[in-house]
């Protein structure tokens, strides 16, 4: 029952605490223009918490000020709640509340309370609430040792440690990639001469040849070598693109055609000087011929002239040729990443195949699959958790979602009783957690059956379409030491939107304390170790508080 009370500002005193005496003796409630106060319980238990409500009916321009702080001592203020405000006409009305509790039994009185509107003090009158012992029946109860310590599994609060881990690793792949694939590498004195156009690259081989020791050492078959390659190489890129497979009569022949043809203004003293040291090159490499090391000098300076008089000779490449030449290095810079995208995709691809192998290895193929694409029932098996009550008296129990209240025709009743039902999934689902509580009108010396309880709630398993249960029943006591009833067993359930079962697994767990019957029950798919985990943990959190 709530007690209200009203008050206002009386010019008579007298009078005031003769109204207020009434309203204690007679109980019922005063009303006044501006303040009132209630609470929604004068008793409850340890623990427990009260409601303690202010109303102020105040104008627009009026500041109302609210107690705050500890101001209900003996009474301890565990919340105090936002102000609810709203308009009526050109007043305001303020609603405050509080959550109040106590954690010792007594009797305690919560003290008077200030409220100010504007320049107005208002001051509520004090209340009683008597705080009870919760009753423990220890004829019923029985007393245990104390249980000895156990291994308890480590915490998964840091979940932040795998998390680095996997970062971690994820920047030292991805730095390896970048550094030898990615990054632009400083070229090497092969790879910027390789870069330098046909001619540059044909004089700087030339000094490369005169710095040698060729000469010093009378190795005129590699110094006439070199020499001869400088010079087809840079005929090869410039004139003939075959001057490096070709003889030398061969590419003589090909020069004067060229000349013929107007396609290259090259001199006959230039063709013949080609010709000539070519020839003396063939002699010295395949004729084991010897000439004097000033004459190789001579050749060597020849050489290097006529490279300077081929490039003067070939025509300036046209707008076509240097689009072509453009577009060919923009192709050869697209094969280069192309090649670069494939090494990083092919590297990524392996590590991850490795990592998952490995995984697939230490934690086995379920178990990394149902981690990677995801799976309901372990995904609620790692989630966080709801501890609840459910019902009155209630059942407390730990379940993976916070239970919906269900219509009381969504199980079957019996005339004359009253049942709250809380549930999560359906009977055809993967997962299904429900709780009743079912109160009785039954003489006192009436007691409820629990066998008739388990057939009923196995004819609702029949009624949805469920066969072949095959049922196994043992006492169950919870971690308070309530004992109850335990239904378990296995059978086959339709499949939603097939007409084929799947197998499953229910247990139902059944109390009674007087007039009142209380059930858990909980369906899973036979096959799901993940939902077995969370029937078990379910099992291991039922507890009861037992009705008065």
């Amino acid at each position: 029952m709530i007690y209200e009370f009203k008050l206002t500002n009386f010019k008579n005193r007298q009078i005031r605490k003769r109204l207020v005496t009434i309203a204690f003796c007679l109980l019922s409630i005063l009303s006044f223009s501006q303040v009132k106060f209630s609470i929604d319980s004068t008793k409850i238990k340890i623990g427990e918490q009260i409601t303690y409500k202010i109303e102020v009916e105040a104008d627009t321009t009026d500041l109302v000020v609210f107690p705050e702080g500890q101001t209900f001592t003996p009474l301890e203020m565990i919340e105090s709640y936002k102000t609810d405000t709203t308009k009526n006409k050109a007043k305001y009305n303020l609603i405050k509340k509080y959550g109040l509790t106590q954690f010792d039994s007594g009797s305690y009185t919560i003290p008077r309370q200030k409220i100010i509107i504007g320049t107005k003090t208002f001051y509520t009158d004090s209340l009683k609430v008597l705080v009870n012992n919760i009753k423990v029946d220890s004829t019923k109860q029985g007393l245990y040792d104390i249980k000895p310590f156990i291994q308890v599994e480590k915490s998964t609060s840091n979940w932040w440690k795998p998390l680095l881990y996997i970062l971690a690793a994820l920047l030292i792949v991805g730095f390896l990639l970048y550094w030898f694939i990615w990054r632009k590498k400083p070229l090497t004195e092969e790879e910027e001469i390789a870069l330098l156009p046909p001619y540059e690259r044909a004089k700087l081989a030339l000094k490369k040849l005169d710095e040698s020791d060729f000469l010093m050492q009378a190795e005129l078959k590699g110094y006439y070598s070199e020499l001869t390659f400088i010079i087809r190489r840079y005929l090869d890129e410039k004139v003939y693109d075959r001057a490096l497979e070709s003889t030398t009569d061969e590419l003589v022949s090909r020069l004067k055609l060229l000349k013929d043809g107007n396609q290259i203004e090259l001199s006959h003293d230039d063709i013949r000087n080609i010709e000539t040291i070519l020839k003396r090159a063939d002699l010295v490499k395949f004729a084991k011929s010897e000439p004097d090391i000033e004459l190789a000098k001579i050749d060597r300076n020849t050489i290097d002239i006529e490279i300077d008089h081929v490039k003067e000779a070939l025509p300036e490449p046209t707008e076509e040729e240097k689009l072509l030449d453009k577009q060919y290095k923009e192709e050869q810079e697209r094969k280069k990443k192309r090649k670069k995208i494939i090494a990083t995709v092919a590297i990524s691809v392996f590590l991850l195949f490795a990592t998952l192998t490995g995984f697939i290895i230490k934690y086995g193929f379920n178990y990394v699959k149902d981690s990677v694409f995801g799976h309901e029932s372990k995904e609620l098996l790692e989630g966080d958790w709801v501890r609840s009550e459910y019902g009155v008296p209630p059942v407390i129990i730990s379940t993976p979602k916070v239970l919906e209240r269900m219509e009381v025709k969504a199980i079957d009743t019996i005339p004359n009783a009253k049942t709250t039902y809380f549930n999560y999934g359906t009977l055809l689902s993967s997962l299904n957690i429900g709780v009743s509580t079912t109160k009785f009108n039954l003489p006192d010396s009436t007691k409820i059956d629990l066998n008739l309880a388990v057939e009923s709630g196995l004819k609702l398993l029949e009624k949805n379409g469920v066969k072949n249960i095959i049922t196994k029943r043992e006492q169950f006591i919870t971690p308070n030491a309530a004992e109850g009833l335990k239904v378990h067993g296995t059978a086959d359930f339709p499949r939603p939107l097939s007409s084929g079962y799947q197998k499953g697994k229910y247990t139902f767990l059944l109390f009674t304390s007087g007039n009142v019957l209380q059930q858990v029950i909980m369906v899973c798919e036979d096959d799901d170790v993940y939902a077995n985990d969370i029937l078990e943990r379910i099992l291991n959190s039922v507890e009861l508080n037992k009705a008065e």
